[in-house]
């Protein structure tokens, strides 16, 4: 039986989910539980700088066309070969730098508004909340709810992450289901989010819940992006935008029962 502060799922065996045998208790946040949502959620993001900068390159084929270019463009110029094989790592560093930069200044966005303040922004009000999830003990990810401005009927899920070493044994599954629970106990029409990730993971995960991709945004301004010349050529991410029909989601919910 579940209620709304507690929730607590076994996986007797791996199914579709893909995930491991494990317990996963998810329950409200609570003020004591404040570093280690703030150490999670910084982890997080941190991630994203390597993958943006690296292994996201190659989703990206007009900038490594552009790249190219640069290259040639280097080499057409100076005759260097030594020169233009620079061309290529200086190009890897600055899309570290950038990469970087664009994260902490959306890590700093955040902490100025619901992250620094997650008791008035997610707790004190009926249409949002924000969640742990307890393995073994300790406070091992992270998801949080709110209505969706200027959509009447939605909500979204945000700032979901869950710590590396506990990855594939239930806590995304059980967060994401977390907030499907909440959506359906107060009404709403859709649950939707956005997501940067370049992992397959995370994006079988959405699907595994019920999502859909409704459509994906090429060169996606992230909040706190200046926008700058130097950024646009070298910070480049595609966002993801997924949706969930309740209506949907109670259809299959009954009929898996």
């Amino acid at each position: 039986m579940e209620d709304n502060n507690n929730v607590t799922r076994k996986y007797h065996q791996k199914g579709t989910n893909g995930f491991r045998t494990d317990r996963v208790v998810v329950r409200n946040f609570e003020s004591a539980d404040y570093p280690d949502v703030e150490r999670i959620f910084i982890d997080g993001l941190m991630e994203m700088v390597p993958d943006t900068a690296f292994r996201g390159l190659k989703r990206h084929p007009e900038s490594l066309l552009l790249y190219a270019a640069m290259t040639i463009v280097c080499f057409i110029a100076t005759k260097s070969l030594l020169l233009t094989c620079l061309v290529p790592l200086a190009v890897l560093c600055a899309r570290y730098y950038y990469s970087r930069r664009v994260v902490l200044g959306y890590l700093e966005r955040a902490k100025l508004t619901d992250m620094g303040d997650i008791e008035g922004h997610y707790m004190k009000t009926p249409d949002s909340c924000l969640w742990v999830a307890v393995l073994e003990g300790s406070v091992v990810g992270v998801v949080a709810a709110r209505a969706l401005r200027g959509e009447a009927g939605t909500v979204e899920l945000h700032r979901m992450s869950v710590d590396r070493p506990c990855r594939h044994r239930g806590v995304g599954f059980a967060l994401g289901r977390k907030v499907l629970q909440f959506a359906a106990d107060r009404g709403y029409l859709s649950v939707v989010l956005g997501t940067t990730a370049y992992s397959p993971a995370a994006h079988r995960l959405y699907q595994t819940l019920g999502f859909r991709c409704v459509g994906v945004t090429k060169g996606y301004a992230t909040p706190g992006v200046s926008r700058s010349v130097l950024e646009q050529l070298f910070y480049r991410v595609s966002h993801h935008h997924y949706r969930m029909d309740m209506t949907v989601h109670k259809t299959n919910t009954h009929s898996q029962h």
